[in-house]
C-alpha cells in the first residue's frame, strides 16, 4: 500500500448546488493537486468513466423510477442495477478503503461494494436527514391542527435520526461536521468518529469583488430556498424592519427551491438572482452587508464561510452547524431565539462602527480555514482506519492458528 490510501469516494452529490457536493468536488480537487489515486463514483447525466491525471471518475445516470430530493437531485430506487460496474470499478482501482457520504441511492452500493471487498467502510455526515424529514413532514401536514402536526412531525423526525444512526453503524471510521454531530455519532453508533470541517477559497471569496457604492444596507442569504432553511422568517423580518422605521435596505437571495414563489410574494424589498456561480456568486456576496442564515438544520453552513471569507458578518441561529463558526459580537451574532435574530439584525444595521469590525473579524477567521488542512487530516484518519483494520485482521489470524 502507498503512502496514501487509495480511497474509493461514492458520494451522493457531486454536479449539484449543495454543501455535499461543494465538499466532494473540493476532496477530488485536493486528491488531483497531491497526485494521489482517486476514485469518485456519482450520478451524472450519462453513464461514462473517464481518467484525469490521478482521478478515476465513474458516473451513472440516473433513472426516472424514484422520488425528488431537491428540484436538481432525485433517490435512484434503480441505482443498484449498477452494482456490477461499481464494484468492478472499484476492483480495478485497488481500493484500501470506501467513503460514502450518506445513506443514498450511491451510498448504499458503496456500503455494499465494501462489504464484498473486505475493506474498511469510512461514512461522513453531510446533511441532518432527520431535521429534513420533520421541517418537510410539518409541510406536508400544515393542514391539521398544529399540536397534531409537529407531534407527527416529531415522531417522523426521532425515527428518521433512529434509522440514519442504524445505517452508520456500518461505517468502521465516521466523520462529522461539528461537535455536537462527531458526539451525536459517538454515542449513537459507538463508533470512532472524528471531526472533518469544510474550508473556503479566500480569493474566490474576497471583499475586493465589492463594486457596489449605492449605500442600500443588503441583507444576504445564499442557499437553497427550502422549508429547512426556515427561509419564511425572512419575510418576519422585513416586517419588523419596516415596523422600526428602517427602509433603507434590501434582501440579496441568491439560490432556488420550492420556497421561492412564496417568498416573492410576501417579500416586498429583495432581489432574487436564482443560482450563482463563479464570479457572479463572488460579487455577490460581496455586496452583502450582513448575512442572514435562518436554517435550523444545517450540519455545516458552507456558506457561512463564504459569506466571512467576502468580509460579511454572519447573524445565525444557536442551532446546528453554524454557530460553531460565528463568534458572537465578534464576527457575526448567534440568537437564540426569532426576537433576538430581529434586533441583531437592527443592531448591526445601526452601529456602523461595529459592523465594520465584524466585516474585518469575518475576513480574518475564514483567512484560517483551509481546505487543504480539512483533507490533509481525513488521510490522516483514513490512515488510522486502515492500521486499525491491520491490527484486526492480525488477531483473527493469531486466533484461528491456535
Amino acid at each position: 500500500m502507498s503512502h496514501h490510501p487509495r480511497v474509493a469516494f461514492f458520494t451522493d452529490s457531486y454536479h449539484e448546488t449543495n454543501g455535499v457536493a461543494h465538499t466532494s468536488r473540493h476532496l477530488e480537487a485536493f486528491a488531483k493537486r497531491e497526485h494521489i489515486p482517486f476514485l469518485c463514483v456519482r450520478a451524472g447525466k450519462e453513464s461514462e468513466k473517464f481518467q484525469d491525471e490521478s482521478i478515476t471518475a465513474v458516473e451513472f445516470k440516473r433513472s426516472s423510477i424514484g422520488f425528488g430530493l431537491e428540484r436538481d437531485m432525485r433517490f435512484d430506487f434503480l441505482m443498484w442495477r449498477n452494482l456490477k460496474n461499481a464494484l468492478q470499478a472499484a476492483r480495478d482501482f485497488r481500493a484500501d478503503l470506501v467513503h460514502i457520504t450518506g445513506p443514498s441511492d450511491i451510498g448504499q452500493i458503496g456500503a455494499r461494494i465494501a462489504f464484498l471487498l473486505k475493506v474498511p467502510l469510512v461514512i461522513s455526515w453531510h446533511t441532518n436527514l432527520h431535521d429534513y424529514a420533520g421541517k418537510r413532514l410539518e409541510k406536508l401536514l400544515a393542514f391539521l391542527p398544529e399540536t397534531q402536526c409537529k407531534t407527527i412531525a416529531g415522531w417522523g423526525e426521532r425515527n428518521a435520526l433512529k434509522a440514519t444512526l442504524r445505517f452508520y453503524k456500518l461505517g468502521r471510521q465516521l466523520f462529522a461536521p461539528n461537535e455536537e454531530l462527531v458526539d451525536l455519532l459517538k454515542h449513537g453508533t459507538e463508533k470512532p468518529t472524528s471531526l472533518m470541517q469544510r474550508g473556503v477559497d479566500t480569493e474566490i471569496f474576497s471583499p475586493l469583488k465589492r463594486d457596489s457604492e449605492d449605500n442600500i444596507f443588503r441583507l444576504g442569504f445564499v442557499g437553497r430556498l427550502s422549508p429547512e432553511k426556515n427561509v419564511r422568517f425572512l419575510a418576519e423580518i422585513e416586517k419588523s424592519l419596516l415596523d422600526a422605521g428602517k427602509s433603507n435596505f434590501r434582501f440579496l437571495l441568491v439560490g432556488d427551491g420550492s420556497e421561492r414563489s412564496w417568498l416573492e410574494n410576501h417579500l416586498r424589498h429583495a432581489t432574487f438572482t436564482g443560482i450563482l456561480k463563479g464570479e457572479a456568486l463572488s460579487k455577490a456576496y460581496a455586496n452583502m452587508d450582513a448575512f442572514l442564515f435562518p436554517s435550523q438544520t444545517d450540519a455545516f453552513g458552507n456558506v457561512i464561510l463564504e459569506a466571512m471569507a467576502s468580509g460579511v458578518p454572519c447573524i445565525v441561529t444557536d442551532q446546528g452547524g453554524p454557530k460553531f463558526l460565528v463568534q458572537h459580537k465578534v464576527n457575526g451574532l448567534i440568537a437564540r431565539n426569532e426576537r433576538e435574530f430581529v434586533t441583531a439584525v437592527i443592531d448591526m444595521m445601526s452601529q456602523s462602527q461595529n459592523h465594520e469590525h465584524m466585516r474585518l473579524a469575518a475576513r480574518q477567521a475564514a483567512c484560517g480555514a483551509s481546505w487543504d488542512r480539512v483533507f490533509e487530516k481525513v488521510y490522516e484518519d483514513y490512515r488510522v482506519c486502515l492500521h486499525s483494520q491491520n491490527l484486526i485482521e492480525t488477531r483473527n489470524q493469531f486466533a484461528a492458528a491456535r
